[in-house]
């Protein structure tokens, strides 16, 4: 079952490539600026991005930012590009939309086509503005990113629009159009998420990356999100490290992106120390995300080869005898392998108990610490944008604006979801101490993602 799933993603993998265009891995000092809507703005994908660059390249500070608003369309994307997005100071800039702009109507047949078609029009003439806005811009890289799916094959228990995802896909094709025509990036999130889930669905009708409303991605689409944006970045198959050890001729024969040093091949053991360039990439477990979830950045690793790809730290070790042996890091008792196994190797990225994975895990807590305070920025940024703006009372916190917004939360869910913390963001000081907080986090993933050196110690069990 496994190996068919393998063979099902690497067909995938071969659609993303084909929709595909140029997409540079980032480098050191890129400022990368994320603009979307809520699939953006309350997503990790973005985060799961800057934790494989954390990980995998410690020493090449980036800085990725969230510029996504709950609800937004590409005119209200427009409409901020200067203030929200490039007040950023980006490098590169990525855009997607398509979600809300197709809408969401129950209709059906010729009246359903037609009022997509008119709310496609209405999209790619505000998107126009944005592709001359973005020209404005040449200094700037730009990623156009077709939306992940709506999904209308799910037998979830909810309200089908149909034909929404075709209709999203109109608007994909013209961002591929703007990127060919410009020599933009183009990444298509879409086809390659509604293959793998109708693939998903031959086995569980109501499997979905969305969890119930068809539209959210929970943390495993978000991860899926994040390994396609990944790959299309060309950075699958290098290792976290690997190394060859052999004691028939007591020899290291490999060291892939790591030093291995003061080795000791003794009757009874074999020791080394150890250090690699990168960490391990750690995932949550924890189910998060959008809605009622029920499922973790973990378990998007059922869908897609992210280990295979992206997680290899793999120890081989050659001619030992047949037998049980114990690998123990810095003295800590790792686990027990077959003489065999160690042969083949064994990949020390999948054990979450070895002193390497749990520094990994510590600078994956503080890099979900710094999304949850951004998002409590982008939560004061949606009340303006979303609410205040189209009063005309952009950036106005007045006492008088809080008095209006309370009377709003009456009768608008979000409002009141979203007023408590509004009224900690409106000063200025709050805002400036929440981003104090950011950039300190930030430094400290900068400073705790470095890797160290280990002990290695493998010994024979009676």
């Amino acid at each position: 079952m496994k190996l068919l799933l393998l063979l099902f993603l690497l067909g995938c993998s071969i659609t993303v490539f084909a929709q595909t265009q140029n997409i540079a891995p980032f480098k050191q000092g890129d400022r990368i600026v994320f603009t979307g809507n809520s699939i953006t703005d309350g997503g990790h994908y973005h985060s799961y991005i800057w934790l494989y660059y954390l990980t995998h390249y410690p020493e090449r500070n980036i800085s990725i930012f969230n510029a996504g608003i709950g609800g937004d369309v590409a005119q209200q994307m427009y409409e901020r590009l200067d203030t929200d997005i490039f007040g950023h100071q980006p490098n590169i800039v990525t855009l997607t939309f398509g979600m809300n702009d197709t809408g969401y109507q129950n209709l059906k047949g010729a009246k359903a086509d037609s009022v997509y078609k008119a709310r496609v029009a209405v999209s790619l003439a505000s998107f126009k503005l944005i592709e001359n806005k973005l020209n404005q811009h040449p200094e700037v890289k730009k990623i156009m990113i077709a939306s992940s799916p709506y999904d209308e094959t799910s037998k979830l228990k909810n309200i089908v629009f149909a034909g929404k995802n075709d209709a999203m896909l109109k608007i994909a094709d013209d961002q591929k159009r703007a990127a060919t025509a410009h020599k933009w990036a183009f990444l298509d999130l879409n086809n390659p998420m509604v293959q793998i889930a109708r693939h998903e669905q031959q086995r569980d009708s109501a499997f979905s990356f969305q969890n119930g409303d068809r539209i959210h991605p929970t943390n495993d689409g978000q991860m899926v999100m994040a390994y396609l944006f990944l790959k299309a970045q060309g950075l699958a198959n290098k290792n976290v490290a690997k190394m060859v050890v052999n004691t028939a001729t007591k020899a290291i024969e490999l060291a892939d992106n790591c030093t291995v040093s003061n080795t000791t091949f003794a009757p009874t053991s074999i020791k080394f120390s150890y250090l690699a360039k990168s960490l391990p990439y750690p995932t949550d477990t924890i189910p998060t995300g959008w809605g009622n979830p029920k499922k973790s950045q973990r378990d998007a690793l059922k869908v897609i080869p992210l280990t295979e790809e992206f997680n290899q730290e793999v120890l081989v070790v050659k001619g030992l005898r047949s037998g049980n042996y114990a690998l123990k890091i810095d003295g800590k008792a790792i686990g027990s392998f077959k003489a065999g196994d160690l042969e083949r190797g064994i990949n020390l990225a999948v054990i979450n108990i070895t002193p390497q994975y749990q520094q990994a895990l510590a600078v994956m807590q503080l890099n979900e610490e710094r999304w949850e305070v951004e998002r409590r920025l982008r939560e004061y940024y949606w009340v303006h944008y979303s609410i205040l703006k189209p009063k005309g009372l952009l950036f106005n916190d007045s006492d008088a604006t809080v008095d209006s917004l309370e009377k709003y939360a009456r009768r608008d869910f979000f409002v009141g979801a979203t007023l408590p913390t509004y009224r900690k963001a409106r000063f200025k000081s709050v805002r400036d101490a929440w981003q104090k907080d950011i950039d300190m986090l930030t430094r400290e993933m900068y400073i705790i993602n470095k890797p160290v050196i280990h002990q290695f110690e493998i010994t024979p069990l009676n």
